[in-house]
């Protein structure tokens, strides 16, 4: 599986952005999509997580009602779309996935993508 991040950028505070992740490859052994950030200096962190198929079952706090990740159904797209973006949101941004036998809380996610970065400007 091969996973290919993008939409990040630079943008003021209040904005939006909407991330993409296409994955090819062996797509039918993702079971779970997620979305992870690292912001300078600290540690990565989930930002949200969805099955393959587009239910979405966790959002980090600090994102609850700004972020939603979705996926096209039929695409083999993951979205997530940011917005009233902050100036800590800045970071990069990665999309991974796990196979399908993990559970939903695993902590192992078994391919990534290269990251997007995300600049939020105040």
């Amino acid at each position: 599986v091969q996973l290919q991040a993008s939409g990040g950028g630079l943008v003021q505070a209040g904005g939006s952005l909407r991330l993409a992740c296409i994955a090819s490859g062996r797509t039918d052994s993702i079971g779970l999509m997620g979305w992870f950030r690292q912001a300078p200096g600290k540690d990565r962190e989930v930002v949200a997580r969805s099955t393959w198929r587009g239910v979405t079952y966790h959002l980090a706090s600090s994102v609850k009602g700004r972020f939603t990740i979705s996926r096209d159904n039929g695409d083999n797209t993951v979205y997530l779309q940011m917005n009233d973006l902050k100036p800590e949101d800045t970071a990069v941004y990665y999309c991974a996935a796990a196979r399908t036998y993990r559970s939903r809380w695993t902590t192992v996610y078994d391919y990534w993508g290269q990251g997007t970065l995300v600049t939020v400007s105040s």
